[in-house]
């Protein structure tokens, strides 16, 4: 496929897809959300250099360092569900864990201001109001 031939190939990893499974549900509690934006961005690239044999190319020691850094502490204990080709994460934990109760709650709190919520809200929908006002022909 590297030099541009057309193949075909099956490949089947049924212990690697329950590991990538629970490691990602540590990871989404465990790692910032931008931090996993750029990861799954970086992600494609990544594996086409293994693909491509690409061990000791500079890119690919750059993207390796860079994970290894969004991994120091993506660590505890994952319980899974596995059901007719299915994996279901049913819990995770982590003494990493970035979620808090106490700001993810939608109810009157101490730690979170509901009424912050409404200027984030308004600068968001900024570009979206300035759209609406021009006379714009659809994408």
């Amino acid at each position: 496929r590297f030099v541009g031939m057309k193949s075909r190939g099956v490949y089947e990893t049924p212990g690697v897809t329950i590991l990538h499974a629970a490691h990602r549900a540590l990871e989404s509690i465990t790692m910032d959300r931008e931090v996993m934006h750029l990861r799954d961005s970086l992600g494609v690239k990544f594996a086409e250099n293994v693909y491509y044999g690409f061990w000791f190319a500079p890119e690919f020691d750059l993207m390796r360092k860079m994970i290894d850094e969004t991994q120091k502490n993506v660590s505890g204990e994952v319980r899974l569900k596995l059901y007719r080709g299915n994996v279901i994460v049913v819990g995770r934990r982590s003494p990493y864990s970035l979620y808090d109760e106490r700001v993810a709650t939608f109810e009157a709190d101490t730690v979170y201001n509901q009424r912050d919520a409404e200027g984030f809200i308004k600068l968001n929908a900024l570009r979206l109001r300035l759209r609406g006002t021009k006379d714009l022909r659809s994408v």
